[in-house]
């Protein structure tokens, strides 16, 4: 199985802070994507504010606990490191040195695993509510589910 989050882009409502995202810097929500290793979607979370991290948010909606408990691997991004033997994740190159060649051919064979998963959030991006909502982000759990369904059909 393979776990992505991305941010859903939607206008700020009121004075809350908590949706904006100082790594994109946009306000928006923070939406867990789990997908086959062909890139279909499974699964998406309820949104959380933008804020939140991407292992945070993962753990929040106990995608890791509940794949190990199922006996299913996880492959996700460099921002998932730290969730466990569960989850394989790219090695980190050691500050100020190198990665072995052996670490580097396991992340190159990791990496192209792993892009399948990004045609998840990039079908996702594909609806025009994701890049630029005008709607409060409260809404947007329902929004993603409903895409969901329609996802699954084609």
């Amino acid at each position: 199985m393979l776990v992505d989050g991305t941010l859903a882009e939607c206008d700020r409502v009121g004075d809350s802070r908590s949706d904006y995202s100082a790594k994109h810097r946009r306000h928006g929500v923070n939406l867990q994507l789990v997908s086959d290793p062909d890139g279909r979607l499974l699964w998406i979370s309820p949104a959380l504010p933008g804020r939140t991290h991407d292992l945070t948010a993962a753990r929040t909606h106990r995608i890791i606990r509940i794949c190990e408990r199922q006996g299913v691997p996880i492959l996700a991004d460099c921002a998932y490191i730290g969730a466990g033997s569960w989850v394989t994740t790219p090695r980190r190159r050691p500050p100020g040195g190198e990665l072995t060649p052996t670490q580097q051919t396991v992340n190159r064979a990791l990496s192209r695993t792993r892009a399948a998963v990004e045609r998840g959030p990039a079908r996702l991006k594909t609806w025009k509510i994701f890049r630029k909502a005008r709607c409060s982000p409260n809404r947007m759990t329902s929004i993603a589910k409903a895409v969901l369904t329609l996802e699954r059909q084609r």
